[in-house]
């Protein structure tokens, strides 16, 4: 491949490693039921409101499937330079999942739960078994898991509905509380879990890392079990879409483009659509996580598809000595650096052995954390990389599979 399409492979996980931290800035900075319900914490006003609604449309879910796309698009990389090689690439790939499954769970445990990289690990390691798939082949087990992903959220949201109608018709204390739980765990504003969750993250970093590995097994498995099929199905669209050349300088720009308006003509109406039913209702439990966990699946899909068309479009159409194209795919090439780096900031900033600000801001404010961390990758990952060849992590993950150090400064610094 040429430096140029490496170049655009960086710069697309640069923009996604950025973005996806504009709808994780809520996770960090809030209780979780406010991730799902704008209603559950921290919004009570217009810039709030709009706040919600703009992450909901643009970003929500969005920046996940772009960072998923990509990695199956790089698995896909790593597997063809080791056949090229002449190496085992079985080997190579599942040595590379196993120690990324490792330091992702160590990411979850011990610095935020929020964790993604167990999730891709495990997904990779299945996502092997599509290496050898056509493109068009690719597009179509990739669109029947995601479709298999919606299928089981749509039939785990039949049971709270379920349980609000018991509710209802019994009219007991027994009912009721039973729902509660459930929609509690769905977000329902006031829920019995926000006091919980509050206390936890102001506590200090054993209490709150002894609360996280209380659920040593269960969290890892609820979130594979929730979004595996559905990462699995994306990264399949990204081999698809490296396979076919569009990540890689190979289409058009004006095949870019117009393809980008095709999904964004089909997503954002409806995403709108969606956040304004929401809006309507009051965001009410059940009709916000029917909107959230089932019903905005293709719209997201949709967006998240424009997005990555338009950003492939944008990255072409610059120039590759254009300072801030060099900028953002250096910190796409340190995006396992950068996104640990996330959480290391954020963490301190919000929870009790930092700065304590956790459920201390608005939505609006969480948002003001951004471009401070969008500045620090921006700025420090070129300067690293001008005397190192790999980001700290990307380093260590690479002596790690390898079985060996590798080689880390680079020789003219």
């Amino acid at each position: 491949m040429s430096q140029s399409r490496h170049l655009s492979l960086d710069a697309l996980r640069g923009f996604a490693v950025m973005g996806i931290l504009v709808m994780n800035i809520i996770a960090f900075a809030m209780p979780m039921s406010a991730y799902t319900n704008p209603m559950a914490y921290g919004t009570n006003g217009f810039a709030d409101l709009f706040a919600w609604g703009a992450a909901f449309v643009l970003i929500d879910g969005k920046m996940r499937g772009l960072f998923s796309l990509l990695f199956g698009a790089s698995l896909l990389l790593v597997i063809d330079r080791a056949d090229t090689r002449g190496q085992n690439a079985a080997q190579i790939h599942y040595r590379r999942m196993g120690w990324l499954l490792i330091l992702g769970l160590c990411h979850a445990w011990f610095i935020w739960d929020g964790d993604i990289l167990a999730l891709y690990a495990l997904c990779g390691m299945a996502a092997y078994l599509l290496r050898h798939m056509a493109p068009k082949q690719l597009v179509l087990t990739g669109s029947l898991l995601i479709l298999c992903n919606l299928l089981i959220w749509c039939v785990i949201l039949l049971t709270p509905h379920a349980l609000r109608q018991d509710a209802l018709l019994a009219n007991t204390d027994a009912a009721r509380a039973t729902y509660a739980e459930m929609a509690d765990a769905l977000g329902a504003p006031e829920g019995a879990s926000i006091a919980k969750d509050l206390q936890t993250h102001h506590a200090g970093y054993l209490a709150l890392s002894k609360e996280r590995l209380s659920t040593f097994v269960s969290g890892p498995l609820e979130f594979f079990f929730g979004y595996g099929l559905e990462t699995m199905g994306l990264m399949a669209w990204g081999m698809a879409l490296f396979k076919s050349g569009a990540l890689t300088g190979q289409w058009s720009r004006r095949k870019l483009m117009s393809k980008a308006l095709i999904a964004y003509g089909l997503g954002l109406p409806a995403s709108l659509a969606l956040a304004l039913f929401a809006y309507r209702s009051g965001f009410e439990t059940l009709v916000t996580a029917d909107i959230y966990f089932a019903l905005n699946t293709p719209a997201r899909m949709a967006v998240m598809l424009g997005h990555i068309f338009a950003l492939t479009a944008l990255i072409g159409a610059a120039n590759a000595s254009d300072l801030w194209l060099a900028r953002v795919a250096a910190a796409g090439r340190m995006a396992f650096s950068n996104y640990i780096l996330t959480s290391l900031l954020m963490t301190t900033l919000f929870y009790g052995y930092g700065f304590g600000l956790y459920g201390q801001v608005s939505r609006a404010q969480a948002y003001l954390a951004v471009p401070f961390v969008w500045a620090v990758m921006l700025i420090w990952s070129p300067m690293w990389l001008r005397h190192f060849a790999y980001g700290p992590l990307e380093w260590l993950w690479r002596s790690l599979a390898r079985g060996s150090r590798q080689p880390f400064r680079l020789s003219s610094s």
